[in-house]
């Protein structure tokens, strides 16, 4: 058997990922699942979808308990933010943990108290493994915070220009779509199916999404030693689409750059990646070709009439921009093949 993996919050929809992927891994095996209002509760009667797997068709979420989960070699935590703090303070300091949620990706802390309620809990190894230098400090990581969605989207399309100086880190603007699995599994009027289809709405503007301080550390071309004329500023605005999951992000910024410029930043920055993709001169990023795949899809372009240079990103926020992408670094923190469990193959339609 393989490494011996446990997950807390495992009812929501990020938690529900977590136990799709790792039905299948061929070096995972699946522990102890905690949920807090579902506990006592069969898996499959929270995830029909489960059905069949011989290690969850039996299965019963737990309570949350610390001294359970410490029995595995590495624990999820896809928790609502404010909570994986409480929980990785009481389970123990050696145990390899990968946390989906926000509590512990920023490292400025009056950065945390200007978007979150709860007190800040500290920084940890940031997981996103395309980043320069991100893989040798993931694996060397017993803790690491894993990258939100609509962060992972941005970063990705925008960290390669600003590395290269192709384009101005002042004056950055993101306006991105998310499916409504984005908001977790509460039961939010707004969030209705006759409130959702065939209508889009925005919400945060004003920079006031979460992610905003998230994305604004994670481009900054000095925290991959290159020099910047300023700090990275971000003007993102988060909206919501029909769809119950993906994530598509149009990133700008002021750019004198050519677009043979643009694609070569880009090609250079994920050549060799097995999930990040720069798609053919001409063809544009649509969600629904990455849907149940930890593959994000890029395309740029460069528009001289108004200075900008234009990324488009699209990505399964359920997958790459969450459980996906914590598999994939679960996997290198315990040496395995960082692929393993995961395609990069959508289903589409």
């Amino acid at each position: 058997m393989g490494a011996r993996v446990a997950v807390a919050g495992a009812s929501g929809y990020a938690g529900g990922e977590l136990l799709r992927l790792l039905a299948g891994h061929p070096d995972l095996e699946i522990g102890p699942l905690a949920a807090n209002s579902s506990a006592g509760t069969p898996v499959t009667a929270v995830h029909p979808q489960l059905t069949g797997h011989p290690s969850l068709d039996d299965a019963v979420f737990a309570g949350p308990d610390p001294e359970v989960l410490a029995g595995a070699d590495l624990v999820f935590m896809a928790l609502p933010h404010g909570e994986s703090a409480q929980l990785a303070a009481r389970l123990p300091a050696e145990l390899k943990v990968v946390d989906l949620g926000a509590d512990f990706r920023l490292a400025s802390a009056e950065a945390w108290a200007r978007y979150y309620p709860t007190p800040y809990a500290g920084q940890w190894t940031y997981g996103l493994p395309e980043l320069p230098g991100a893989r040798a400090a993931i694996k060397a990581s017993a803790a690491v915070a894993a990258p939100g969605c609509y962060a992972t989207a941005s970063i990705l399309a925008l960290a390669p220009l600003l590395a290269a100086g192709l384009a101005e880190p002042s004056d950055i603007v993101i306006v991105a779509a998310s499916g409504t699995s984005g908001a977790g599994r509460s039961l939010r009027p707004d969030l209705l199916a006759t409130e959702v289809m065939g209508s889009m709405s925005a919400y945060q503007v004003g920079g006031t999404h979460r992610h905003t301080p998230e994305i604004e550390q994670n481009i900054d071309p000095e925290r991959a030693g290159f020099p910047a004329s300023a700090p990275a500023t971000v003007s993102f605005t988060p909206t919501l689409a029909p769809m119950p999951r993906g994530i598509l992000a149009t990133c700008t910024a002021r750019s004198a750059a050519a677009l043979t410029e643009l694609r070569a930043a880009l090609a250079v920055a994920y050549g060799g990646e097995p999930f990040v993709h720069l798609l053919p001169e001409g063809r544009w990023p649509a969600t629904g070709a990455t849907l149940g795949s930890n593959a994000a899809h890029l395309q740029v372009a460069a528009d001289p009439h108004a200075g900008r240079a234009v990324v488009v990103c699209a990505l399964d926020n359920l997958v790459k921009g969450a459980a996906g992408q914590a598999i994939q670094v679960a996997n290198l923190m315990l040496g395995l093949p960082e692929t393993a469990g995961l395609t990069t193959h959508g289903v589409c339609p």
